[in-house]
């Protein structure tokens, strides 16, 4: 398997085995509402209504990705941005129809 697949399968089998292990998706009510999404970079972002609590839940997973995504570079012999964006398109891969995912451009897009 060549470096490139293995840092995908790697990146899919840390984010939604340690990153998220309480839920395949982390703050899923949240993201039933609108507020919160998936974003490119392979990170959580606010779409709307932003508590400083929700704020905080959402800074939480990006530490928690950040860590992760930043260990698999390492091992594999490249950057933790290229595996956020690896990890962005499982997650919008991952994102059911009718919620929120913000493209590469930065626009919040409701998946179809």
């Amino acid at each position: 398997m060549s470096r490139f697949l293995t840092a995908i399968a790697l990146v899919f089998a840390l984010l939604f085995g340690a990153v998220l292990p309480a839920a395949a998706r982390p703050l899923e009510p949240e993201r039933a509402q609108g507020f919160v999404g998936d974003q490119a970079d392979g990170y959580l972002g606010i779409v709307s209504g932003g508590t400083p609590a929700l704020q905080a839940q959402v800074a939480a997973i990006n530490a928690e990705r950040a860590k992760q995504y930043a260990e698999i570079a390492k091992q594999q012999g490249t950057t933790a941005t290229a595996v956020g964006v690896i990890t962005g398109q499982q997650l919008y891969a991952a994102t059911p129809s009718g919620q929120y995912f913000r493209d590469a451009n930065g626009n919040w897009i409701k998946k179809p």
